[in-house]
Formats: structure tokens, sequence, C-alpha cells
């Protein structure tokens, strides 16, 4: 029975143009987070990660990211770190040394995510554990850029003109 529940609740194929499935976790802050009802009304780059060495691909592209489009208050970005076996079992050491290596002003950009991994790996198409796996949401929540893999200007390029246009 446990395995239906979950089945039904699984993410479908994340695909451009259609609404991002719903995805729960938390922010650091503790408050509960749902996309992309957090995002609503902005452009939001979501920053997707599997691995604890994703988290270093995932910072370069938020990084850049940031630096050209913090100023933009019709712009927001969530880097969300999906976590999944026996490491669930360690949230609150997790959580807590995500909040000591975050700013208290960025604490509502990060979203972790325990459980329901796998379905969420194939929603993006899962291929490489360490990349980072990014989902541009339009203001509306539709899916409107994807892409995986490290930083990269080809594709970056691409992301700046996307959220330009979607800013307009």
């Amino acid at each position: 029975m446990l395995l239906l529940a979950v089945s039904m609740n699984a993410p479908a194929a994340v695909k451009a143009g259609e609404p991002l499935p719903v995805l729960k976790g938390e922010f650091l802050t503790g408050k509960a987070a749902v996309l992309p009802e957090a995002s609503k009304g902005k452009v939001a780059l979501l920053a997707l990660g599997f691995t604890y060495a994703s988290r270093f691909k995932v910072e370069a592209w938020v990084g850049r990211f940031r630096k050209d489009f913090d100023h933009n208050p019709a712009v927001t970005f969530y880097e969300i770190p999906l976590i999944g076996g026996m490491a669930r079992m360690g949230k609150w050491f997790i959580d807590s040394g995500m909040r000591r290596g975050t700013p208290v002003a960025d604490q509502e950009n990060v979203i972790t995510v325990y459980g329901g991994v796998d379905p969420w790996k194939k929603a993006v198409g899962f291929k490489a554990p360490d990349a980072a796996y990014l989902i541009l949401l339009d203001a509306k929540g539709i899916v409107r850029w994807q892409h995986n893999g490290p930083f990269d200007e080809a594709a970056y390029a691409d992301l700046t003109t996307q959220v330009r246009t979607l800013t307009q």
C-alpha cells in the first residue's frame, strides 16, 4: 500500500511549457516550502543537487546568476539539495551545517528536500550524480528552460536570454 501512495505522489516529468510538479521541502529557516507556489510572481531559477559533490556545481550556477540578477526584484533563485537514503537520518545535522554556512538573508533561498529523491531524478532526466539540475520557472510556475551539468558559458547565455525575455 505504501508503494501505491508514493507512486501517486510522484512528480511527472519536468517539461518546458508545463507547470512544475509540486516540490515540497523546508527552507533553512524551518518554514515549509512548496514550489512552484513559493516562487509565484517571480522568475525563478531552481538549482537542484542530488549529491554532496553537486553542491559545487549548484553554487557555481547560482553564484553567477546572483551576480547578474540579484538587483532585479522580479527574479529569484532556490538552491535545492534533494537528500535520500540513509542521509535522511542526519537531517538535523545536515540542516544545522547548512544554516551555519548560509547567511541568514539567504536561508529562504535554500530548500532541503528529504525523501522522494528517485521520482525527482526521473522527472529531471537524471544522468550524472554530481551535476547541477537547473529549471527556470516563469512568474506563473511554468517551466521555461532546463539544463544539467557543470557551469557552462553557452548554457548560461541561453539562461540569461530566457530570464530577460520573461522579465520584460
